[in-house]
């Protein structure tokens, strides 16, 4: 008897295979291609520029059993679908796969941005041809990035030292973190007073702070004008001015999209972008679940669109009424706005299955991925729910010529924080009182502050600024930090990224030299490019042109520059605030101070003053000099 041909279903991963395995059974064959199958060559530039930007693909090394054993399984299939990731990179995977195979009669491209029965199925329904606007794009991008780092960072060897490198949204990624550690060293701190009064009345003890002289707003006030202030005060009686109460509405927030996730695991849990982003994969994926085989557990994890899908939302409001009542249901269902910049492509990031809780997968997946999965979970049934209710209860409170200010909030109804918690702010109850009462003084102080200057970046916040920036997308965030972290030119802090000498010194080189590809609108105008490239609006080899035009220029009166330049660096020497020169030893570069030898101040590239976690480079010598 002549056996039944299956379709073969390809995709990037095993554990992918498996969870598609476990939902279709033997009826298909599903192989994984192990991600990217081709890419630029290693060991080139790979683009040729006189063929109008042609990109020379070859096979990635040690994929050439993958591809055959693919080419074998689909030259015996009925059908062949990829069902390579639903974005761009994916698009380009699936295009690789289909020119390798040679078998376009029968091949299919299939979308599903959750791994469920239904969701394959319904793709499996509804085949569709490759999306040629998407590939162009990753193809834009691969290019823009290869034109530049490979440009670049020769230019960085001869400048600086050898093995350095550059990126396109990297080095603007690595410039933020330089500017604002350039704000913090030049931040001069301003010192200002405050004055406190501890009131009580009925049992009730609260705190009021001075914020108005003669009826006017004070900004910040001096040491003197403090001293006479709380002088003047002494003695005097505190009544109720003005009671404001209301009550206001906090309004649960959206699903996460892939920027939000990074930001709230970080703040949450402490994990990296990275470790977010991969453990957000295999949720996608599929976890080995005892009892229930591979399951996926998240939709697809790389996406800027808070949208969510009709059936999961009828599926969430069925779960809130019968889990915490119709109480905490809204109405209707609440509504989101995506950013205007979103490309919209998916969904929100959501449990697949709202009725799986956290509860019911502990002990069975690992710890890490169990706060993830519930981080999640917790995050889209919340967004579902009714605002928390909060009375609010201000009090103005004079002394004579002087106004303070008391606030009180007390949590009426939780609503969606019985699910999330996104605050930990407590109740502060003031006493029921009505105006023109006297409130009894216990204590009156004046206490002595000081400006702070801007906060050193995390993952978190600069993952949100490159957002509000435009720079980068949902599926280069994690990317773009691990980057600058791998190659040395930032390090962490406990959560704070702080840049190397090396960091800023490259930084510098780049922003001096090409001042354009630096630019964080141009480089934001170029991710804009990209999505209208995806579109099907411009034609990937004239954006490209467009870009190397401008760029080409910059690199020749780079080239001349930089072989006029010393050994300037942007740093200053700690101990006698003399620049700070490139000088070179048998065991590399390193910083000297250029008063030698009055000062013999000198420092590693890599490390960074009290960072124990610097990365520790080549260059370990340079102390011989001093």
């Amino acid at each position: 008897m002549k056996r039944r041909k299956k379709d073969l279903i390809i995709v990037e991963s095993p554990s992918k295979a498996k969870t598609i395995s476990h939902y279709l059974g033997d009826s298909y064959e599903v192989k994984a291609s192990m991600g990217h199958v081709k890419d630029l060559p290693a060991n080139k530039m790979g683009v040729n520029i006189e063929r109008d930007f042609e990109p020379e693909y070859v096979i990635i090394k040690g994929k050439e059993k993958v591809l055959k054993e693919l080419k074998k399984a689909a030259k015996s299939a009925n059908k062949v679908y990829l069902a390579s990731d639903p974005d761009r990179e994916g698009e380009a995977i699936a295009w690789h796969i289909a020119n390798e195979i040679g078998v376009p009669d029968k091949t299919f491209r299939i979308v599903f941005h959750e791994i469920t029965k239904r969701a394959i199925e319904e793709a499996l329904k509804n085949p569709e041809g490759i999306d040629i606007r998407k590939v162009d794009s990753q193809q834009a991008r691969r290019v823009l990035d290869r034109l530049v780092g490979y440009s670049l960072s020769p230019l960085l060897w001869r400048r600086i030292d050898k093995g350095l490198s550059a990126g396109r949204v990297q080095s603007v990624a690595l410039k933020l973190i330089c500017d604002r550690e350039k704000e913090i060293e030049e931040f001069v701190p301003e010192e200002y007073w405050k004055i406190e009064a501890l009131l009580g009345y009925e049992n009730t003890n609260f705190v009021a702070e001075l914020f108005k002289v003669k009826g006017e707003k004070i900004q910040r006030l001096s040491k003197d004008e403090a001293e006479d202030i709380f002088k003047r005060l002494n003695g005097q009686s505190f009544f109720l001015d003005k009671v404001e109460k209301k009550q206001k509405k906090v309004k649960p927030k959206p699903p996460f999209i892939t920027s939000t996730l990074q930001q709230e695991a970080f703040k949450f849990f402490g994990f990296t972008s990275k470790k977010t982003m991969m453990i957000a994969q295999q949720l996608y994926e599929g976890i080995d679940i005892p009892g229930k085989g591979y399951t996926a557990l998240i939709t697809y994890m790389r996406t800027d669109s808070v949208r969510v899908a009709d059936h999961a939302l009828k599926s969430v409001r069925s779960f809130i009424k019968k889990r915490f009542g119709t109480s905490y249901l809204p109405s209707k269902p609440n509504e989101y706005k995506t950013s205007s910049s979103s490309q919209d492509a998916h969904e929100a990031i959501r449990p697949v299955n709202v009725d799986l809780t956290p509860d019911d997968l502990r002990g069975k997946i690992p710890s890490d991925h169990l706060k993830l999965y519930e981080l999640i979970w917790r995050r889209f049934v919340a967004s579902q729910m009714k605002p928390a209710v909060i009375d609010s209860t201000i009090f103005e409170i004079k002394s004579g010529d002087y106004t303070f200010k008391a606030t009180g909030s007390v949590l009426k109804f939780e609503g969606y924080r019985k699910v999330y918690e996104d605050t930990k702010d407590k109740d502060v109850v003031l006493p029921e009182a009505s105006e023109g009462t006297e409130f009894t003084v216990l204590e009156i102080k004046k206490t002595q502050h000081f400006t702070k200057p801007p906060p050193r970046y995390t993952e978190a916040s600069l993952i949100k600024t490159l957002e509000e920036k435009g720079i980068g997308r949902p599926s280069t965030y994690a990317t773009i930090v691990s980057t600058i972290i791998d190659r040395g030119y930032v390090v962490r802090d406990k959560k704070a990224l702080i840049p190397t000498p090396l960091g800023r010194i490259v930084s510098e080189v780049l922003v001096r030299n090409f001042p354009k590809i630096m630019d964080v609108s141009f480089t934001a105008s170029m991710e804009e490019d990209l999505d209208r490239i995806a579109k099907g609006e411009i034609q990937w080899r004239e954006s490209i042109k467009n870009f190397y035009m401008s760029f080409s220029k910059e690199l020749e009166k780079a080239s001349e520059n930089l072989m006029k330049l010393d050994n300037y660096s942007p740093l200053k020497c700690e101990k006698c605030g003399s620049p700070m020169v490139l000088r070179k030893s048998k065991y590399g570069k390193f910083l000297a101070c250029s008063a030698y030898p009055k000062c013999r101040n000198v420092k590693s590239l890599n490390q960074v003053e009290g960072v124990k976690n610097g990365r520790k480079g080549k260059n370990k010598g340079y102390k011989k000099r001093a």
